[in-house]
């Protein structure tokens, strides 16, 4: 653990909770930095979908964003990297790190004591391919059951609708080694820095409208449009294959293989979805204290300065 006396704080919730101006006005008042847990918002050009804090939006410098392109591997263990490096620069530097995101394994890549070096071994190609043909052959659920069949440990610790996932714990049995054993340390609510735990929550019916609005502003503000930018520039399998909610449901509608509205309505559902993951997911780490998302930004930001200080 980071024994040192500053302090880092984790701003964590479900899509929708309004995580994103909370860090951003935190950060600001405390003369902190906020450094992005979202598995989505790590890729270049993927702005408005995975809901970027704008640049000219932004009141303090931000860390981990644009770090690939869509087409580019990425994971949780080059995540904890890039993450830590910036969370340690941030302190060094006398300032405070805000992480702020959804992600919830990103969020414990960065700041719990475990060790993801699934970075370190390259994925064979061929390999990789056989396993996603597989996967899309057999769907989700079924693939998953097979991983069970012969790494229950590590099948227990993914979601089986999380098909990169299972992928990558079918990779590391060809290595000799598995998922579980990479993730040794996940199961403990260890510390690698001093961290304090903020969490937006808001009731299902609530949240879903949220989300509902959500999706039809970016709409109207360019998602498809951006979708076939990426397209356009050679990005269009990327989108399809990732799990990126409002990317992979828009490509079809590019294509003009699907209509607009049913794209939409199949982004709402997956997107409540995801965040009924997120609250599940959070909702185990007894460290995280809640505040009412209903509440505006500069009420929360009044409680949460309460509560830090």
């Amino acid at each position: 653990m980071n024994s040192g006396r500053q302090r880092v704080l984790a701003i964590v919730g479900a899509t929708g909770t309004g995580k994103s101006a909370l860090a951003d006005a935190l950060a600001y008042r405390l003369g902190g930095e906020v450094i992005s847990a979202d598995s989505m918002q790590v890729y270049i050009g993927m702005d408005i979908g995975t809901a970027k804090m704008p640049p000219a939006e932004r009141s303090v410098a931000y860390h981990c964003l644009d770090l690939v392109w869509p087409d580019q591997e990425f994971n949780a263990a080059l995540y904890q990297r890039y993450a830590r490096a910036a969370i340690d620069d941030v302190l060094s530097r006398g300032k405070v790190p805000v992480v702020c995101g959804g992600s919830g394994l990103y969020i414990r890549a960065a700041l719990d004591d475990f060790t993801l070096d699934d970075a370190a071994n390259p994925a064979n190609t061929a390999l990789r391919q056989s396993l996603e043909e597989e996967a899309g052959n057999l769907g989700p659920l079924a693939f998953h059951a097979k991983l069970a069949e012969r790494d229950p440990q590590s099948a227990r610790l993914i979601h089986p609708h999380n098909v990169r996932r299972v992928i990558r714990a079918f990779e590391f049995l060809e290595q000799g080694s598995s998922y579980a054993q990479r993730s040794s340390g996940f199961d403990s609510y260890n510390a690698y820095y001093r961290c304090r735990y903020i969490g937006l929550d808001l009731a299902p019916a609530a949240l879903y409208e949220r989300i509902d609005v959500r999706v039809d502003r970016m709409i109207a503000a360019g998602l498809v449009q951006e979708v076939a930018r990426l397209v356009d520039e050679g990005f269009g399998q990327a989108l399809a294959s990732q799990q990126a909610i409002g990317y992979k449901e828009l490509v079809p509608v590019v294509a003009k293989q699907l209509s607009l509205v049913e794209a939409v309505a199949q982004i709402k559902l997956a997107t409540r979805h995801f965040a009924k993951r997120q609250r599940s997911w959070f909702k185990r780490d007894t460290r995280i204290a809640y505040l009412d998302a209903r509440l505006s930004t500069d009420e929360l930001l009044d409680k949460l300065t309460a509560l830090i200080t």
